[in-house]
């Protein structure tokens, strides 16, 4: 982290937002069965456009808040190294990616929906899968101690201070949503 500050910090970083956000949209594409209402390309390309533009999006608002809370904590970073921080440990994320492959050869839509007929038949199968989700685990606790490394460089403090910055961040970007869905419900009521 300290090398890419050092030279370029805005170096891929875009890319690798991208990248960040299709795995998300992946992620939330077969927790919410979104094949039930679309044939597999369609999913494929709604992760591909929509995780894309997300990621990038996310990209520049979390790194506005992990900026400015960070401050809370005594940190820093640039603007430019926040961004970095939050995007280069989707390298990571990247090859996770290539999980995708196999899975999609060997289950296909059934990825992404409730019906899952090759599963259901075949318990080997089941197993098979159960060992994609402990890998992607694996991966997902990996990223998690990557970023913080890379947030704690660029903020110039600890992982542990920067977890505390992480979490803070994400409370501050989302109570804006849960005030106005809060208000929403007793405006319904």
């Amino acid at each position: 982290m300290r090398q890419i500050l050092e030279s370029d910090p805005e170096r891929l970083v875009v890319v690798l937002a991208a990248i960040a956000g299709m795995s998300r949209a992946l992620d939330r594409a077969s927790f919410k069965s979104l094949g039930d209402r679309l044939p597999l390309l369609g999913v494929l390309a709604g992760a591909i456009i929509g995780g894309a533009l997300s990621g990038i999006l996310l990209l520049y608002l979390y790194g506005f808040f992990l900026r400015w809370t960070g401050r809370w904590f005594g940190a820093k970073g640039s603007a430019s190294g926040v961004r970095a921080a939050i995007a280069w440990p989707n390298v990571i994320t990247a090859w996770a990616l290539l999980l995708w492959i196999p899975q999609l050869a060997l289950f296909g839509n059934e990825l992404f929906t409730t019906e899952t007929q090759i599963l259901d038949g075949n318990p080997l199968m089941g197993l098979l899968l159960l060992g994609f989700f402990i890998l992607e685990l694996v991966v997902a606790a990996w990223f998690v101690v990557v970023f913080l490394k890379c947030v704690g460089e660029t903020q110039g403090f600890s992982a542990w201070r920067a977890l505390a910055n992480a979490v803070v961040a994400g409370l501050v970007m989302i109570a804006p949503f849960a005030i106005l869905g809060f208000v929403i419900a007793i405006a319904r009521s």
